[in-house]
């Protein structure tokens, strides 16, 4: 075989990986681009038939799913026209076109389930892209990282509340989609170095921890609690602790003397004797 031969042989070797690598992004692109060791939700064990009762927290996620999309999608086409920055650009390209795919399933899930969505973007959504079209380069990038990192920020934990309480299969199937989305918008707007993260809203404190039940404490919280309803008024703690003293101190005082009276008379009775 002359070295012609092998050179040719060897480049369509090459072309054919090339092409068998590209078939799988096309078919399977969250294959290709998950990382090594992270499992993705297997979405097709979830039924998708339109049955369980549909909330009204149900209707509201439909349309909120379906804003997004409504003003994403632009501000990403505007992001490649209006950034200087090829990071900002993919950014908004890839935003925008998973958007259009998310837009579809929400609609096809609002069809089937009779959820009326909105045309048009909300008052404060058009006001962003307004803000956007009156931006360029550097000035644009900020505000679309900022803008869009807000609004997913917002809505990341309303869809795991959705995912996690819905009645209806095909609503469970849409967070379950859409959390998937999100989750990548979130990474690929933070990939832009972009982001504040010390601007961001903080997560609200914990719970304050209530007493065990059946515990002592939980039976004098129950005590003061009772007495509270009963007088109309609540009991001060000092007043309380007073009225406990006294208390205490009185049948102290009356214990001893039906203790000691008993034993005096015995010593008079002795010492008449003598």
């Amino acid at each position: 075989m002359s070295a012609v031969e092998r050179v040719s042989r060897w480049r369509g070797r090459l072309v054919g990986v090339a092409v068998a690598a590209t078939a799988l992004i096309v078919i399977q692109p969250q294959a290709a681009m998950a990382e090594p060791g992270v499992p993705l939700p297997p979405n097709q064990l979830i039924t998708d038939t339109g049955k369980g009762k549909v909330a009204e927290a149900d209707r509201d996620f439909a349309v909120k799913v379906r804003l997004a999309g409504l003003w994403e999608i632009p501000a990403g086409e505007m992001a490649q026209e209006r950034s200087d920055d090829p990071r900002i650009k993919a950014i908004g390209r890839n935003i925008a076109d998973q958007h259009i795919v998310l837009d579809k399933m929400v609609r096809e899930a609002a069809t089937k389930l009779k959820i009326e969505l909105p045309d048009k973007p909300n008052e404060d959504q058009q006001g962003w892209l307004a803000e956007m079209r009156d931006a360029q380069g550097k000035d644009f990038d900020q505000i679309y990282i900022d803008r869009l990192r807000a609004a997913h920020g917002k809505i990341f934990p309303a869809i795991a509340t959705i995912r996690t309480s819905t009645r209806n299969d095909t609503i469970r199937k849409l967070a379950q989609r859409a959390n998937q989305f999100v989750m990548t918008h979130l990474t690929l707007l933070e990939s832009s170095n972009l982001v504040d993260f010390a601007a961001l809203p903080t997560a609200p404190p914990p719970n304050a921890a209530a007493p065990a039940a059946g515990g002592g404490n939980a039976a004098q919280a129950s005590l003061v609690a009772d007495a509270q309803s009963e007088s109309g008024s609540p009991i001060s703690l000092p007043i309380l602790g007073v009225i406990v003293v006294v208390v205490a101190g009185i049948a102290l005082f009356l214990s001893r003397n039906l203790w000691s009276d008993p034993h005096r008379r015995r010593r008079r009775r002795y010492r008449s004797y003598y």
